[in-house]
């Protein structure tokens, strides 16, 4: 039986980017309303956010929340953690703010959902004038994109991935490499929530860009999870942005090869230690 999905949206300051991830999610087919819900994960931003989740509300009733901290930097693993706590279904997907789902992104999450293996989705980078567009409602949303208009977009060079619209089962290719924690990338992640919960969830120790999302795969391999290729099944469009402020990346990178390198399961500063969010 397919399992009940709770997508967790991670995003600060970037309201049309949102409002465009949403519309993606108002657009799902393919699956029952029941199954699946939609929770903000809000690093600290400004009003504009809410007012973007107050408007889908119509669309999407009560499978959309919204959960927010203060803005004192970068603390995405933070966050992240505070939207799982009170995720109400039994298996959670991570996607960044930016990245928009095509219309069976839910459905294909739940045919790719198994017991034992953590789903790393893939991107499509859209490039930097595509982007513009697409968020000012110049060209069809995504949701109504067919094979050739991918092709189209690819030989236009506005996604650097015409291929989008495939879709494989690949059962036995999908597991070969189970235990490569490269394969996952936090701005798309199929896991079950006990194994999450097994885990205490991302840690809160990496503060600021980078590796979060490979010290979660580690730790999570370290429990006995194997890492499942989601290509061919979960692509989402990687709206274009500038490239993150990377001062931490030196210093998480250091923690990254101690945790490599060590035997810990749980994190250090993890959903255990969240603090109480502030939802609507």
């Amino acid at each position: 039986m397919a399992p009940s999905i709770s997508v967790i949206v991670s995003t600060y300051n970037r309201p049309d980017a949102l409002s465009a991830v949403l519309a993606g999610f108002a657009a799902q087919s393919g699956v029952e309303p029941s199954q699946w819900e939609v929770v903000v994960a809000d690093d600290g931003s400004d009003a504009r956010t809410a007012d973007v989740v107050a408007a889908f509300k119509p669309q999407l009733g009560e499978r959309l929340s919204h959960v927010w901290h203060e803005d004192k930097g970068f603390r995405l693993a933070e966050i992240r953690n505070k939207a799982a706590r009170g995720a109400k279904n039994e298996y959670l997907v991570f996607l960044d703010g930016d990245c928009v789902p095509q219309r069976d992104f839910i459905a294909c999450h739940q045919g790719l959902a198994e017991s034992g293996w953590v789903v790393a989705g893939n991107r499509v980078l859209l490039a930097e004038r595509f982007t513009r567009d697409y968020l000012a409602g110049r060209c069809k949303p995504v949701a109504r994109w067919g094979r050739w208009t991918w092709l189209r977009l690819r030989a236009g060079k506005c996604v650097n991935n015409g291929l989008g619209w495939l879709r494989l089962a690949l059962p036995a290719w999908r597991k070969k490499r189970r235990d490569d924690w490269k394969l996952l990338r936090g701005c798309n992640i199929g896991v079950w929530k006990s194994d999450y919960l097994a885990v205490d969830g991302f840690d809160a120790a990496f503060s600021g860009w980078g590796y979060e999302d490979s010290d979660f795969a580690v730790r999570l391999i370290r429990h006995g999870a194997g890492i499942k290729n989601g290509r061919f099944a979960v692509p989402v469009l990687h709206l274009w942005h500038k490239e993150n402020d990377r001062s931490f990346e030196g210093e998480n990178w250091k923690r990254f090869e101690a945790s490599l390198h060590g035997s810990h399961v749980r994190a250090q500063e993890g959903l255990s230690g969240a603090g109480t969010e502030n939802s609507n």
